[in-house]
């Protein structure tokens, strides 16, 4: 099965968090996102300072797009912010949309 990953980046400059999802490595999703490789309508276009704030590691993508929803949906730092500060807040996210 193929690894999927929900990235959270932080820009220092902008103060705010981006939450993305991929199958690739997340380095290599972050070097895109730096050398704007995404166009001009990507909101991570607004600064070149994005770094990884936390990352999941997902079963599949399927998984990993439900649980990026559910982040954005939330619209809050200190959700993101708690995502990372404890583990079991990912455990019930990865549990709660498991693949079937």
């Amino acid at each position: 099965m193929e690894s999927s990953f929900v990235y959270i980046l932080y820009s220092r400059r902008l103060d705010r968090y981006y939450t993305g999802v991929t199958t690739l490595s997340v380095v290599e999703q972050i070097e895109n996102h730096i050398e704007k490789k995404y166009g001009k309508l990507n909101f991570t276009q607004k600064a070149d300072d994005w770094e990884l704030y936390h990352s999941i590691k997902c079963e599949g993508f399927a998984q990993a797009r439900r649980i990026e929803m559910h982040i954005k949906k939330m619209k809050s730092k200190i959700y993101l912010q708690n995502l990372k500060s404890f583990p079991e807040m990912v455990d019930k996210l990865l549990a709660k949309y498991r693949n079937n």
